[in-house]
């Protein structure tokens, strides 16, 4: 562990990778501002340019200090104009923008300036001590157990949706399951559904398929609903930054809680810094007593920092299953993901031991990104607000243009821009309709790696059996179960008890 940290810091702490760090930075900062751009939508965007890099460690690097670099700026919007950047930061709104009407915008961005670098920079901690372990414990798995690792992964979409989002995400997934079926199989090397299409031989592209999925949607998005562009204004002058003792002392073990709470979240594979934003929320104001629940969602520090703090911790817990289980633990990490395979770099259990200076130089960015981050922020504050002041739809052409450019150079194929209108119209329509889009790419990333899995079970046990012979493949494929049972069961529970409360009066 000690040689690779030491391998790690030699290769963060090159001039390349410093420049890339600040660069991820800057860019996921200035994207997560604006909103509804969010990372999974430059991270997108960016694939081709990190791709081009050459350097594996490079452009993870690059592509993680946008993510949380995007996650860390989003709260600058939701607490300026009540707009959320990014989905993790709606929470950040509650408390964020009744502080600002009162006057306190410094103060809360502050807050969430200090929550942010302190839950990313636990998160980091933790990720140090645990991958490895993780990544030990992960050796022991073979086909079998990785099969049914990807179905805990999809069933965890599922007990992780929103409230009435349970079935849409189920059908969103199915759906990017379908959609990893085109293309050559793992069992036989005949092509499927494919229509006839040549180009489609290979099976849909990832970069096309995570740019129509996202980056195009929004353009859309800013043309159909008009009124989405009006950003508003920000306050001109920002004042009082700084924060009194007292409210340090009331915030630390918020910040404290929440931080380890948010990296075991984003650890789960489909949870996501969006649902440790959400439960990080929710714990907080539970726990607070009588007089500091009524303060929640009027301005509130503790309800400010409890998101902040969880949803970077999550963001850096999200990388756990992805380099040492090889299975995104968020939809941003779906396309890292995918971003990492296109590098022709393998994510799981031998990845600390055979890319050693993968694994903990992107560990180490996260230090620096995160200090990076604190450091730019704070003397920005003022200017940042001004920015926001520009119009949204100015953005849509600059988001079309990328988004076909980047689908066209990924697979050097004018059929992929046809696809990729295709698929770009059909996530618009389903955006519309409230359908989450993370789940049907998860399904999709998740999708090739699980039938051949299965496949190469199947052939080593000839047949079904591996699932009866192995215990830890039963015991994950019960949990699996569980995670898709439970939420409809407690959800059927609530119905019969408001029922029942209602033919009592």
């Amino acid at each position: 562990m000690l040689e690779g940290i030491m391998v790690g810091l030699g290769t963060a702490f090159s001039l390349t990778n410093l420049l890339m760090v600040i660069g991820g930075c800057l860019i996921g900062t200035f994207i997560g501002m604006l909103p509804g751009l969010g990372p999974m939508s430059i991270i997108a965007i960016m694939i081709p340019v990190a791709i081009s890099i050459g350097d594996p460690s490079a452009a993870l690097i690059l592509l993680a200090g946008v993510y949380y670099g995007a996650i860390f700026g989003g709260s600058t919007s939701s607490i300026l104009i009540n707009a959320p950047g990014v989905a993790s930061t709606v929470a950040t709104s509650f408390d964020g923008y009744p502080l600002a009407r009162q006057g306190k915008a410094g103060k809360a961005l502050t807050v969430a300036a200090i929550a942010s670098f302190s839950g990313g920079t636990i998160g980091a901690v933790l990720l140090m001590i645990f991958a490895p372990a993780l990544a030990t414990v992960a050796l022991l798995f073979h086909s079998a157990e990785y099969f049914a690792l990807m179905v805990v992964g999809l069933s965890a979409i599922a007990a992780f949706a929103g409230s009435g989002q349970v079935g849409k995400a189920l059908l969103m997934t199915l759906l990017g399951l379908i959609m990893a079926t085109v293309g050559e199989g793992a069992l036989f090397n005949m092509p499927r559904f494919t229509m006839g299409i040549m180009d489609l031989q290979s099976g849909f592209g990832f970069i096309t398929l995570a740019m129509a999925m996202f980056a195009l949607p929004e353009a859309m998005y800013l043309v159909l609903d008009p009124s989405r562009s009006n950003s508003g204004s920000g306050s001109s002058e920002i004042k009082d930054l700084r924060i009194t003792k007292a409210e340090a002392k009331a915030i630390a073990p918020v910040i404290g809680r929440q931080s380890i709470q948010g990296f075991l979240i984003g650890v789960l594979p489909g949870a996501g810094a969006t649902i440790a934003s959400f439960l990080g929320y929710a714990v907080e104001r539970n726990i607070a007593p009588k007089e500091e629940q009524e303060q929640f969602g009027k301005g509130s520090l503790k309800g400010l920092a409890a998101p902040e703090s969880a949803n970077n911790a999550a963001c850096t817990g999200s990388f756990v299953p992805l380099l040492t289980l090889g299975i995104p633990g968020s939809g941003t990490t779906a396309i890292l993901l995918g971003a990492l395979i296109a590098l022709n770099v393998s994510p799981g259990p031998r990845l600390m031991v055979d890319e050693p200076q993968i694994f903990w130089a992107v560990i180490i960015s996260m230090y620096l990104g995160n200090l990076i981050l604190l450091i730019l922020n704070l003397p920005l504050i003022p200017y940042i607000a001004k920015v926001l002041a520009v119009p949204r739809n100015y953005l849509i052409p600059f988001i079309l243009f990328f988004t076909l450019m980047g689908a066209y150079i990924g697979q050097n194929n004018a059929t992929e821009l046809l696809i990729l209108v295709g698929l770009g119209i059909c996530a618009t329509v389903l955006r519309f309709a409230d359908y989450p889009l993370a789940p049907l790419l998860i399904g999709f990333i998740l999708g090739r790696m699980l039938e051949d899995n299965f496949a190469r079970s199947m052939q080593l046990y000839d047949g079904l059996g591996f699932i009866l012979e192995r215990p830890m493949t039963l015991g994950l494929l019960g949990l699996a179960l569980i995670l898709v049972v439970l939420p409809s069961y407690r959800a059927r529970r609530a119905r019969l008890r408001a029922q029942g409360a209602a033919d009592a009066d």
